[in-house]
């Protein structure tokens, strides 16, 4: 019975020893370590095979001083209390570490110093110190500064949201307006024909194209639809009053799409003050991003899940791809959101 590859006796295995036991040269496992993309597939696969079961460890500081690069990704990390972290970003933030970690890179997290609003100073000093081999940056705004000054600066970067035009469409998003679209059509497949709707800040552009998508597909389908004012953030009561409200007239809503998950909330504090039920034979409720809470909200909450891990996948490789001076992308990625449905929507 042939044996498979064993270790040298001296401990780690060598890249010479992963070459003689897979057949191939070094420079064929070297890339496959560092390009695999020249490597005939199932040359490749010999070669990770035997990398797995001789537990091959590449030397990461002498690779990064022979080829300039740090197998680092820098992520500018979105403002967030501790005490009250958005789950959202702490789940793509889990999503990324994975997508970077099946290239052998490793996250590094950054953000302004305390105080500093301006993140750019932070970026040139990473940038400076050659600590990265490119950056992801989220939340990105209409005319965000940090694309422009990266674009300037000339480093590799990938964006969660979209690039304007005339900008490099390095990013990565969801159509937010199409997913607000798919909403309204859950709601009317139940017979909802009156629809409310709650969102936040217009001057975020995801929440704009959210309530766009939910206003396009009323229109569409022949729904009255009831658009409410945009919350008061420096008062946190405001927007289960306006829903309150809403519900005490006379052609009140039978159904709220949300723009988030915290906003339905507001919505089943409000339906519930005015002595409604929500759910089945109630009043129908949506939210977005299907946060953990929405599974144990009582009825469960309907919400759009965002592909978190295919989102950070397709970052990281559109980064990669600029590192490795790869074909420049002349569009964004775009990809679909899925509606979970649950008992608040009927």
């Amino acid at each position: 019975m042939p044996e498979g590859p064993r270790r040298s006796r001296s401990g780690a295995a060598t890249i010479e020893e992963v070459a003689r036991a897979a057949g191939v040269s070094r420079q064929t496992v070297s890339n496959a370590l560092n390009a695999p993309h020249r490597v005939r597939a199932e040359t490749l696969e010999r070669v990770s095979t035997v990398i797995r079961e001789l537990g091959y460890q590449p030397d990461q500081s002498a690779r990064s001083l022979r080829s300039g690069a740090r197998r680092t990704i820098g992520y500018l990390a979105p403002v967030d209390d501790p005490l009250d972290p958005n789950p959202l970003m702490a789940g793509f933030l889990e999503a990324l570490v994975d997508a970077a970690g099946e290239h052998g890179r490793r996250v590094l997290l950054f953000r302004p110093a305390r105080g500093e609003a301006d993140p750019t100073a932070a970026i040139d000093e990473l940038v400076a110190a050659r600590q990265v081999d490119g950056l992801v940056l989220a939340d990105v705004l209409t005319d965000d500064p940090r694309i422009a000054h990266v674009a300037r600066l000339g480093i590799p970067f990938a964006a969660f949201g979209r690039t304007g035009p005339g900008q490099p469409q390095h990013w990565a998003d969801i159509a937010n307006d199409a997913a607000t679209a798919g909403v309204v059509r859950h709601l009317a497949e139940r017979g909802h024909r009156r629809i409310g709707y709650l969102g936040a800040a217009e001057e975020l552009p995801w929440m704009a194209a959210r309530r766009a998508g939910f206003l396009a597909e009323t229109g569409r389908l022949g729904l009255s639809a009831a658009p409410l004012p945009l919350p008061d953030p420096t008062a946190p009561a405001a927007s289960a009053e306006a829903v309150r409200a809403l519900l005490r007239g006379p052609d009140r809503p039978t159904a709220f799409a949300t723009g988030s998950d915290l906003l339905a909330l507001d919505v089943y504090e409000a339906v519930r003050a005015e002595g409604l039920a929500v759910g089945p034979g109630g009043v129908a409720v949506t939210g977005f991003y299907d946060s953990p809470l929405c599974r144990h909200l009582h009825p469960p909450l309907t919400s759009v899940r965002l592909p978190l891990r295919a989102i950070a996948a397709g970052l990281v490789a559109r980064l990669l791809d600029q590192v490795h001076g790869g074909a420049v992308p002349t569009a964004g990625l775009e990809l679909p959101t899925e509606l979970v449905v649950r008992a608040s929507s009927g």
